[in-house]
């Protein structure tokens, strides 16, 4: 059934229907969102990368944070609840 692929009139079709169920004015803007979104995407994933591979991996390592109490938030300015 998909043997040829996408062919240009179905590209055209796609087109005309996200054109009809935008509108050519909201266009501009629903493109330049999806931009900064795709951009904040590529730049949290290149951060957690870099972090990830910061992080030492020997098995001597310490663990990333202290184990969280849950019998209550603890206090931050040193005064006992």
């Amino acid at each position: 059934m998909l043997r040829n692929g996408l062919e240009p009139w179905h590209l055209l079709i796609v087109a005309i229907v996200v054109i009809v169920l935008f509108g050519s004015k909201k266009l501009p803007d629903t493109a330049r969102s999806l931009g900064r979104s795709m951009r904040i995407l590529k730049s949290e994933a290149k951060a957690l990368k870099e972090e990830g591979a910061a992080e030492p991996q020997g098995p001597d390592a310490a663990p990333a944070a202290p184990p969280v109490s849950r019998s209550g938030p603890a206090a931050t300015d040193g005064r006992a609840r």
